[in-house]
């Protein structure tokens, strides 16, 4: 595969971190440009959490260099997946609450927040969320070139075709059950999408704007559509000609974004309201209890997920029994799936001792 777009990708979405991470440097150093109310946050949170946002893009922007270089395939894989894995779930429900919230208050006329500047001048959310935007496109299409180069043959196998890498029992007892809390969590988040006041105070249900419904609507259908996509996952014989990268992406996305979109923001307020005095209290009753339980399912997808993909991409060091001959993928040794046979002469195993 042509590498050159990786490359082009890579570097565009290093180069649309520039704008955020300028901006970040400048409120840490004490330049409060663009912000119209300093008083709304306590200095000390403000250089606090303008501090974890830039080091989390510098991340990114780290990342996104190093899928450019050779070395990156050389790279361990939860190296680079894990940081992808998170701002996958940051970004992707971050950009489309936002896309939807802005397209629903075009059409019906209502005021959008983020013209409001009360906070924040208009401008400042013009840079960022077109940075993040950009930064999302390029970012994750560089990883999805990354992820076909070195791991092509897996994600091109239909699902039927997925070895019995003998602990899929296993995970079915962690992830059936992580499939059902994220089905449960994703239609509460449609219904506070949807008006509900189901569980929610009366002073947040009056606080809610055009991008909340939005945001609501965003996190639930993501959390349904990885529920979907770990079902398959685990139980291949459901569509067994859907392919498997079909599935994971939908299980990443869903996971990802309850995890750092729901779990994380909730555990950083948590911690902040347990260290910082006069910080914002972590929300009480059901989007208390919804928060934590989307950290938990996240932590359950992640540790199950990151097993189960170590597993299948994993290659023995050595054959015993023939020396000098380069080792088959397991994939050779596993229980093969009759409707593989109709898919072999297109799949093309990309399975290397680096891949693990």
């Amino acid at each position: 595969m042509d590498s050159r777009r990786l490359t082009l990708l890579g570097r565009l979405a290093v180069v649309a971190c520039v704008p955020y991470l300028a901006l970040k440097l400048l409120w840490v150093l004490g330049f409060d440009i663009g912000v119209v109310d300093t008083s709304r946050v306590g200095r000390t949170t403000w250089i606090a959490a303008n501090v974890f946002t830039f080091l989390l893009d510098a991340v990114a922007a780290v990342v996104a260099q190093t899928l450019t270089r050779p070395a990156g395939r050389r790279a361990p894989a939860w190296l680079l997946t894990f940081p992808l894995w998170m701002a996958s779930g940051l970004l992707i429900p971050l950009l489309t609450g936002l896309a939807g919230g802005s397209v629903t208050a075009l059409v019906t006329g209502v005021p959008h927040p983020v013209a409001a500047g009360d906070w924040l001048a208009p401008w400042v959310y013009g840079v960022v969320y077109g940075g993040f935007t950009v930064e999302a496109v390029t970012l994750f299409g560089a990883f999805a070139l990354y992820a076909h180069q070195r791991w092509g043959g897996l994600l091109r196998r239909p699902l039927g075709a997925l070895p019995d890498t003998g602990t899929r029992a296993m995970q079915r007892i962690f992830l059936l059950p992580a499939a059902a809390l994220l089905t449960v969590l994703g239609a509460v988040q449609v219904l506070w999408g949807a008006g509900s006041a189901l569980g929610v105070t009366a002073a947040d249900v009056a606080a809610r704007t055009v991008l909340t419904h939005a945001s609501h609507w965003a996190a639930g259908l993501l959390s349904l559509a990885g529920a979907a996509g770990l079902v398959l996952l685990v139980l291949p014989g459901l569509l067994p000609r859907v392919r498997v990268r079909t599935a994971l992406a939908l299980a990443w996305c869903g996971s990802a974004s309850a995890f750092a979109c729901g779990g994380c923001l909730w555990l950083g307020q948590a911690v902040t309201d347990g260290l910082v005095r006069g910080a914002s209290a972590v929300p009480e009753g059901l989007p208390g209890l919804v928060g934590a339980l989307e950290l938990c399912a996240g932590l359950v997808v992640l540790c199950a997920g990151s097993f189960a993909l170590c597993e299948l991409t994993a290659v023995p060091r050595s054959a015993p029994g023939v020396p000098g001959r380069r080792p088959a993928p397991v994939f050779a040794a596993a229980r093969e799936h009759p409707a593989s046979r109709a898919f072999r002469p297109a799949v093309r195993e990309c399975a290397t001792a680096d891949d693990r």
